[in-house]
């Protein structure tokens, strides 16, 4: 199974920007479609954006569409996240997982491979 493993989290101040990065430990990562999602203290996981495996078609939350950006390189195996114009509420820990349900999904219930989780933190 494939391993994924994010970095790039970290403090950053409101309207601030940070990159994650999704690493997969795999090359037939490259097949597969990822998403990314984020959990608060508190609330449940909630999808953020995903990313097709041609990369061709992105899917975004209603709450970061236009201020984040997902992206792949699969010669590197690794999916982006690029966060724009941070808001205190996009505080959380930010995960990457690989799609195994339906095209389009954007509950947690259709992605496994987890990775750990990178902490976001959006000082206001």
């Amino acid at each position: 199974q494939v391993q994924l493993v994010e970095s790039g989290g970290g403090l950053a101040q409101t309207g601030g920007s940070l990159r994650l990065s999704c690493a997969a430990s795999r090359r037939s990562f490259s097949s597969y479609e990822v998403g990314w999602f984020r959990q608060a203290p508190g609330k449940e996981r909630e999808f953020v954006a995903a990313i097709r495996w041609s990369g061709d078609s992105t899917t975004y939350a209603e709450s970061v569409k236009g201020r984040f950006t997902i992206s792949r390189d699969n010669a590197e195996n690794t999916v982006y996240l690029i966060m724009n114009s941070l808001q205190p509420e996009d505080t959380a820990v930010y995960y990457c997982a690989r799609r195994f349900g339906p095209a389009g999904s954007t509950s947690p219930r259709w992605y496994d491979s987890w990775g750990q989780g990178t902490q976001v933190t959006v000082s206001s």
